[in-house]
């Protein structure tokens, strides 16, 4: 799983989740799906990340499956990618595994543990 999506948006801590993710994690590619202020103030992130803006406020679930899709379509190569929710809204979540699901990519939960280390959920022995 060299890509890694993930949401960057609201909820207490989140941010900090999603950063060690992306620092611990062997990512070809990061796709982080955020909105203005997250944009403007994501900051020490790895040059393979793109930040995919989205106005989830003031846009419909359509609109924002739409939004994210176009966003990723044709940039990821493989068949499944690593998927973070831990940070932002249902409506922005939905609208995240609504476009992997439509793009037809198989996806794997992927959370940083208390040690700091990856876990890949559904892989837990």
């Amino acid at each position: 799983m060299p890509t890694l999506i993930a949401c960057l948006s609201t909820g207490k801590g989140t941010w900090a989740e999603v950063n060690r993710l992306v620092q611990v994690g062997n990512w070809s590619k990061v796709f982080l799906i955020t909105n203005a202020f997250g944009a403007e103030n994501f900051r020490n992130r790895p040059e393979n990340t793109e930040l995919i803006v989205v106005d989830a406020d003031n846009k419909s679930m359509v609109e924002l499956v739409d939004d994210i899709k176009k966003n990723l379509d044709g940039k990821i190569s493989d068949f499944e990618v690593a998927l973070n929710l831990v940070s932002g809204s249902g409506k922005e979540h939905m609208a995240m595994l609504e476009a992997v699901l439509e793009l037809g990519l198989g996806f794997r939960m992927v959370t940083v543990n208390s040690s700091g280390q990856m876990d890949v959920l559904g892989l837990r022995r």
